[in-house]
């Protein structure tokens, strides 16, 4: 079987190419001319190169793949331009749809979010048919995932055969930008943690996430979508296991929501607007932690053969990665 994989160069996609090279399938790997190709450049694969913004491209591509795993995404908490995200998550998705059934592609693996799902500020486990609308999306990345996962359930409609999985915050090894959640893990290292403030997140280990796609391609029913997760963990639980793999302290202090805006707003007039840097803490990050993502994998347990794995290796993982590649 020919795989083409997107986003390959990435965190979870270098993830997804290794997990289907271990299964024996051949690989073809989208690049930008920018790409970084650390992440693959031992794994035997062709890597063609094209944009998800040129259509063009691929087409060429995806000619003679039976399958196709799209995994890339601009995946970011601010961005100067958001049209720039959108024609990204979006348009690059509408594009590689377009390609796949121009091609006759088999079937295709949409990797949309956790965060299109619909959370509620009690902490109540999220799912599938949670209620949920564009209104309910925070910040121009959920917009944008949002909205390509309607993309991508619409081509599903028509007859694409399309399966939808939605990591929740994937953690571990080759973290390479690194992603929002990265961030957290090098912070920490870093001693940049002084405080916490009370939100949840879904952590999953990011090789289980991968076996999550392959297993989605042959189990997943076309136009459904299935929460790949892990264990619910408020941000403090997190801080905790960092600091019992490390040996560094966790921080005790919790910072009122007041305040933590506060230093968002502070944070993203001064870096992002002034000095046109990406901040550390965002205005749309501090009113997305109101809401702790905690959500339940059941559908996937059921019909993926999806099985919840403890966090600690992949987060030992990160630790032991960001350290080895000078990220501290």
């Amino acid at each position: 079987m020919l795989a083409l994989v997107t986003g390959a160069t990435g965190f979870v996609g270098s993830h997804v190419a290794r997990a289907l090279a271990e299964r024996g399938a051949d690989l073809r790997l989208l690049v930008r001319s920018t790409s970084n190709t650390k992440n693959v450049s031992d794994l035997k694969a062709d890597l063609v190169s094209g944009d998800l913004r040129d259509p063009a491209s691929l087409e060429k591509a995806v000619s003679g793949c039976e399958t196709v795993f799209h995994v890339a995404a601009d995946y970011r908490l601010w961005v100067r331009d958001p049209d720039q995200m959108h024609r990204t998550n979006v348009e690059g998705t509408r594009a590689i749809l377009g390609a796949a059934r121009k091609a006759g592609i088999r079937r295709v693996v949409y990797t949309s979010s956790v965060a299109t799902m619909g959370f509620t500020s009690n902490g109540q486990p999220a799912n599938e048919d949670s209620p949920v609308s564009l209104d309910n999306m925070i910040g121009p990345y959920k917009r944008s995932k949002f909205v390509a996962e309607q993309v991508a359930i619409e081509a599903a409609r028509s007859g694409l055969e399309v399966v939808i999985v939605n990591p929740t915050t994937p953690v571990g090894d080759c973290d390479i930008k690194p992603t929002p959640t990265g961030r957290i893990v090098v912070d920490f290292l870093k001693k940049k943690f002084p405080a916490y403030v009370d939100t949840g997140l879904n952590l999953v280990d990011v090789a289980e996430c991968a076996r999550g796609h392959i297993a989605a391609f042959e189990k997943g029913r076309r136009g459904e979508r299935y929460i790949l997760g892990g264990e619910n963990l408020t941000l403090k639980q997190i801080l905790d296991k960092l600091a019992a793999i490390t040996g560094l302290p966790s921080p005790s202090v919790r910072v009122p929501y007041v305040v933590a805006l506060a230093t968002g707003v502070v944070d993203e007039v001064v870096t992002g607007r002034i000095r046109g840097r990406e901040p550390r803490a965002t205005i749309d990050a501090v009113r997305m932690g109101r809401k702790k993502m905690f959500v339940s994998s059941a559908k996937a347990e059921r019909e993926l053969g999806w099985k919840l794995v403890a966090v600690d290796d992949a987060l030992r993982r990160a630790v032991e990665w960001f350290r080895a590649n000078r990220y501290v």
